[in-house]
């Protein structure tokens, strides 16, 4: 697979995706009516569909999903100088079955969640689910294989890892139209480390906005800036260099961008047949 083009920042891991226009493998699809369908290499693992006064989500997991990353060993966090997120890019960048198109993606390490995320909304249904967007958004974790019970045998081991402080990150994928994340990796890892007590900690990959967006943005912003400094105002003058400026712009490289959907071939029709199908089975 051709290697994108890691930006020189100071901040986060940004990857360049370049010579891959889409659809990716593992890529959502959308039809009229509220209709979702996430396919991987052809084959739909999960249905969705927005209820009718679009307060949330149904959700139907048809199985099938694989990984795309390879079975994290315990010995590369156990290295002193392992970098999980370089380590994952490179991974994702080599998968056959991963979600990356031509756009910018960024990849960071979070270790600390807002309280709900992985209790109320770790969603634990199988094979149905519902995300309750009413509440102000959902902003919770939907995985994409049913988990483990915390005294499964491989979960055991990853607990002892956990204990160890060497278990590997969660990859999550940061996705819009849930309002939350997928488990790309570790669903066992995640049980592990929430049987211990703790947050999984993770890496997290969100497509973020195109440059020429954030460039044009970032000239919108500083327009509008000149324009309101240059305005006479009573009181003193804010500095020519404004902090509250400086620090969007420095952030909109970053900004969350919409999560890509394609055209479902078919359509509607198409969708209603695979639920109609997922019900009878």
């Amino acid at each position: 697979m051709k290697r994108a083009v890691r930006e020189r920042t100071a901040g986060p891991l940004v990857l360049a995706v370049r010579g891959r226009p889409g659809p990716p493998p593992l890529r959502f699809e959308a039809a009229d009516g509220g209709r979702l369908l996430l396919r991987q290499e052809g084959r739909p693992v999960l249905l969705g569909r927005v209820d009718g006064a679009n307060e949330g989500l149904f959700l139907h997991h048809l199985g099938g999903y694989r990984s795309p990353l390879p079975p994290p060993h315990a010995a590369l966090t156990r290295s002193g100088d392992h970098n999980p997120v370089h380590q994952y890019a490179r991974w994702l960048e080599e998968a056959p079955n991963g979600p990356l198109h031509d756009a910018r993606w960024l990849l960071g390490e979070r270790r600390v969640f807002p309280p709900y995320v992985w209790t109320g909304d770790l969603v634990r249904d199988w094979p149905d689910c519902y995300l309750d967007w009413c509440a102000g958004g959902w902003q919770g974790v939907v995985p994409l294989r049913p988990l483990s019970p915390p005294d499964a045998p491989r979960v055991k081991a990853y607990r002892r890892q956990a204990r160890e402080g060497t278990l590997a990150p969660v990859l999550l994928w940061s996705v819009t139209a849930l309002d939350g994340w997928l488990i790309l990796d570790g669903h066992d890892r995640a049980v592990a480390a929430l049987a211990e007590g703790g947050d999984p900690a993770c890496v997290v990959l969100t497509r973020v906005l195109d440059e020429d967006v954030w460039r044009r943005q970032s000239d919108e912003c500083v327009e509008e800036h000149l324009r309101r400094t240059a305005a006479p105002t009573p009181g003193p003058r804010r500095p020519a260099t404004d902090p509250a400026l400086a620090a969007t712009l420095a952030d909109l490289p970053y900004d969350p961008a919409r999560t890509v959907s394609w055209p479902l071939p078919g359509g509607p029709a198409a969708w209603d047949a695979l639920a109609a199908h997922a019900v009878l089975d």
